[in-house]
This record gives C-alpha cells, sequence and structure tokens, in this order.
C-alpha cells in the first residue's frame, strides 16, 4: 500500500494511493493511527493530480539519522568505514512536504548541500530487539532528502544545528508500507540537481542495513511507532566534490528511489 497525505478544505487527510486516484481513510485517522494500523478505505476518491501532497510523515517523535553509512561514501571522503553506526538527531520541525521549497538565510550559511536517503519509519514499538526480528518492527519507507548546511555542520563540531534548518527535511511523495519492498537493501538511490544526476548508487552499499540499524538503536532507546531512522546517503554529495556544488537559488533537486517513488523540492535563499 502506498499512503499519501494530502491538502484539503478541512484540514490534512490521508489516503491510500490506488493506480492515479487516493481513497481517503475512514474516520479522519491521525499519522499514528495510520502507522499502528490503517483503517478502512472510504468510497472518497481524489484524483492524485489534483491534489497537493503533503509530507507522509507527521511531527513523529523523533528523527533518528544515522552518519557515514554507505561504503562508497566512506571511499569518497577517503575514511575508514565506522566500526558502529554513528547516531544524530534532525528536529522534526525540519519536516518539508513534496514540492515544497527548501529555504535558508543567506546570512546563516552558504554551504547548503543534498543527501539522497532512504527513510524508515517505525509501526509498532522497539525496545531492545535483535537484527533477525528488526525488519518486523518497520511499518514503511519512503523517501527523504537530508538538506545539511556544511558550515554550520562543520564549525559547531556537531550537527544539529546544520541538518535541523526549517525546511531541511523533505519527505515523500508517499510511505510505501513494508510488505511491498521485503529487503530494503535492493533499492537503487540517486539525486539530481536542475536534471543533472549527481548521486547515483544502491542501498546494497550500506555499511549498516536497515536490520542493523533498528537492533542497534533499540539497544539504546525506545523507538515508538511513527519514528523515523534516516539510513544515511550514498556517494555523490556537493561538500565532498572538486569542484564544490552547494544549493543555489532556484534550484531543483528530486531524490528517486526506485520502489517509492521521486521526492522534488525547489530553493530559496531568503533574506
Amino acid at each position: 500500500m502506498r499512503i499519501v497525505q494530502i491538502s484539503t478544505p478541512t484540514g490534512p487527510a490521508f489516503g491510500a494511493l490506488v493506480g492515479s486516484d487516493i481513497r481517503l481513510f475512514a474516520g479522519a485517522p491521525d499519522y499514528h493511527s495510520v502507522v499502528t494500523g490503517p483503517p478502512p478505505l472510504t468510497d472518497t476518491v481524489i484524483a492524485l493530480a489534483d491534489a497537493q501532497l503533503l509530507a507522509p510523515v507527521q511531527r513523529p517523535g523523533k528523527i533518528v539519522a544515522i552518519g557515514l553509512n554507505y561504503m562508497d561514501h566512506c571511499r569518497e571522503q577517503n575514511v575508514a568505514p565506522p566500526e558502529k553506526p554513528l547516531i544524530f538527531t534532525k528536529f522534526t520541525t525540519a519536516i518539508n512536504r513534496p514540492g515544497g521549497v527548501i529555504e535558508w538565510p543567506a546570512a546563516l550559511t552558504q554551504q547548503v548541500d543534498f543527501e539522497a536517503e532512504l527513510a524508515v519509519v517505525i509501526g509498532k514499538t522497539a525496545r531492545r530487539v535483535s537484527e533477525a526480528e528488526a525488519l518486523d518492527y518497520v511499518f514503511g519507507y519512503t523517501v527523504a532528502n537530508d538538506v545539511s548546511a556544511r558550515d554550520l555542520q562543520f564549525s559547531d563540531k556537531q550537527w544539529v544545528r546544520g541538518k535541523s534548518l526549517d525546511t531541511f527535511c523533505p519527505l515523500g511523495p508517499w510511505l510505501v508500507t513494508a510488505d511491498e519492498l521485503p529487503d530494503p537493501q535492493t533499492l537503487p538511490i540517486r539525486c539530481e540537481v536542475n536534471g543533472q544526476r549527481l548521486q547515483n548508487s544502491t542501498t546494497a552499499e550500506m555499511i549498516f542495513p536497515v536490520r542493523a540499524l533498528i537492533a542497534f538503536c533499540s539497544q539504546a532507546f525506545t523507538l515508538e511507532p511513527g519514528d523515523i531512522i534516516l539510513t544515511g546517503t550514498p556517494h555523490g554529495v556537493g561538500v565532498f566534490r572538486e569542484p564544490q556544488i552547494f544549493l543555489q537559488d532556484g534550484d531543483a533537486v528530486t531524490v528517486t528511489i526506485e520502489g517509492i517513488g521521486s521526492l522534488s523540492n525547489t530553493c530559496r535563499i531568503i533574506d
């Protein structure tokens, strides 16, 4: 099932994508009731072409992000792969919708980078789970862009501020339930800026696969329904290119993960 959140005259609503139409769920469910068990569908149908998509994830309890989790990303930096997952967070106020604008003040940052990522949505409470059972706790997957202000990230010597600017976590276009993607380690992933492909890899390059990340995190803290894990980005990000490539005013960024879809956003520099 592909679950979408859309804007309606009466407020946000959740539904399932059926062909080129969206069928709304019964009972006006919120995000957490959707991920703990989607309610039945109604007969109310809205054409996808007529809908304004919102981020399929609505204010999760936490966003757990993983750094340096692709072998090709380590190779482009000429660094050794980490011995255990490197965890940081993005604030939930950074969440942005498909088609939304990624924006930042020029006075705050001048090195805004793109990062194509697979996002994992937790479906049930996970505490001290094993790798063997970890995927049983996944509700679904979506596409993420872990937008990063590199000058803030590196000057702060920790990553939260540079990763958490408002609009810096686009998600979408929809959430694909786990039954449609039984193996999350076989998905081609790429990012294009103004039509130029800059990242082109596969989730098989992950150092710590999804099941390992869930198990590792759950040993330290409880993962709750609706929580998101951003699983890292492959090679090709702007900061490690020669010359470097950073996002500019008016740029169009599209992250695509085969089996899920494409997430597109534009960029704007504000005063």
